[in-house]
């Protein structure tokens, strides 16, 4: 695949590596939960962990080394808890990969290998750093583990973002309905499961509480009937991502308990999509926050134009020096 002929040059370079550690911050650790999840699912051999970047600095894990691969995203690039993580991981003999959308940002300067990604470009660029995190644990796992899949998924990367584009003009009304629906919400509930429970949590706390100023709250589709389920009633919102493959029957589960007791669900499906007539069923799992991750967006836009509130309103972000 020529989008990702230079990961595969990079892979080819490392030597090696035992263990994968994802390190971001907000939406960019949320999408760096796709290819934590193939690895900590698929490896044998190579583990993965997931950070927060100052969690990572400040309380640095005692097994980074010389046999230790870290993936530090951010979009601008200049996010001052991941450019100093990358500081950190080389101080520590790990080989570090930059993804950004911003060539020669301060989150390249100290990496060993960069990764830019078009963000802007369109709805599936939305979902190209976890194209590209997604691409480089599977080949990873393919060089030092028995990951015997990668071909699988190189298939679907080069048909996801085609899907991604036909699904977003399919969801025009239905993105409309959704606003009209959530836009006088006091809260909604986030569920899902499995690779996709980046997605739950990136949407709760970035989609909804960053943008638009609206609480909302981020649950397992396994963990809704261990405690949050007894807050379902007539009227509460709810937003399912339902996922296609090994943990649909959590999130048809919650659905089922949702819709018996009259709770207002929204459901947004990957397979209402066709992801499984893209994917092979092996590697599926790994899909299902790409395509849900880029047919979000303009539910997301749509909210903000029915609540009268753009996607850059903040209070403090990017307005407080200090914080």
């Amino acid at each position: 695949m020529k989008k990702f002929e230079n990961i595969d040059n990079v892979v080819n370079k490392l030597n090696n590596i035992k263990k994968v550690f994802f390190i971001g911050c907000g939406a960019s650790m949320s999408d760096l939960y796709p290819a934590y999840y193939l690895i900590k699912e698929k490896g044998k051999v190579v583990t993965s962990k997931l950070f927060t970047a100052n969690e990572f600095i400040y309380n640095k894990p005692n097994d980074i080394g010389e046999d230790t691969l870290t993936i530090i995203a951010s979009l601008g690039g200049n996010t001052k808890e991941s450019v100093n993580a990358v500081k950190i991981a080389k101080e520590s003999e790990a080989t570090v990969i930059s993804i950004t959308g911003t060539p020669g940002s301060n989150l390249t300067k100290d990496a060993d290998y960069v990764f830019v990604h078009g963000f802007q470009e369109s709805y599936a660029a939305k979902t190209f750093k976890m194209q590209i995190a997604l691409y480089v644990s599977a080949s990873v796992l393919n060089k030092f583990d028995d990951f015997e899949d990668l071909a699988d998924l190189k298939i679907g990367l080069t048909k996801i973002d085609s899907l991604i584009e036909k699904s977003v003009e399919l969801n025009i009304s239905k993105a409309k309905n959704f606003a009209k629906e959530m836009k006088d919400s006091s809260i909604i509930y986030v569920l899902s499961s499995g690779a996709s429970l980046g997605v739950a949590y990136s949407t709760a706390s970035f989609l909804f509480m960053e943008m638009q100023w609206l609480p909302a709250v981020t649950i397992h589709s396994g963990e809704y009937f261990h405690g949050p389920f007894e807050l379902t009633e007539k009227k509460v919102p709810y937003l399912l991502f339902m996922n296609e493959g090994s943990t649909r029957h959590l999130d048809a589960r919650a659905l089922e308990f949702m819709q018996r007791f009259g709770a207002e669900v929204f459901v947004i499906d990957a397979k209402d999509y066709g992801l499984g007539n893209i994917v092979s069923n092996k590697v599926i799992d790994f899909f299902n926050p790409i395509i849900l991750t880029g047919v979000m967006r303009p539910f997301e836009e749509n909210l903000a134009i029915q609540r009268n509130h753009p996607l850059t309103s903040r209070r403090y972000m990017w307005k407080l020096e200090n914080y």
